[in-house]
């Protein structure tokens, strides 16, 4: 199965030759636009072996998240999901006049 078929879901970035001959060979921009045989194979090579490795780590760093997500932040005790009734007291101190024992219309 190819790096981009397996890449599918995850945000893979594309390489393009220009980008690899300044930055990563950094060869001359005249030597780049020429597109040399051999500079063309060395890139080709270059993003194989990325590609080898890059749809690996995007998964872990998924399955990384997912663990936090699903196991380190919906822990029941630390991160309660229940909702809360507003405080009765705190209604009466904001309207003393109101009773909360008489039905309301």
């Amino acid at each position: 199965m190819s790096a981009f078929a397996q890449g599918a879901n995850y945000s893979v970035q594309t390489m393009n030759f220009d980008m690899w001959c300044q930055e990563q060979a950094h060869l001359a921009p005249e030597r780049c636009d020429k597109r040399m045989p051999e500079d063309e194979q060395n890139f080709e090579a270059y993003r194989s072996k990325i590609e080898a490795y890059e749809i690996p780590y995007l998964q872990q760093q998924k399955n990384q998240i997912t663990l936090e997500n699903n196991v380190l932040r919906k822990d029941p005790v630390d991160n309660p999901i229940t909702q809360t009734l507003p405080n009765q007291s705190s209604q009466q101190q904001r309207n003393p006049s109101v009773d909360p024992r008489t039905p309301r219309p």
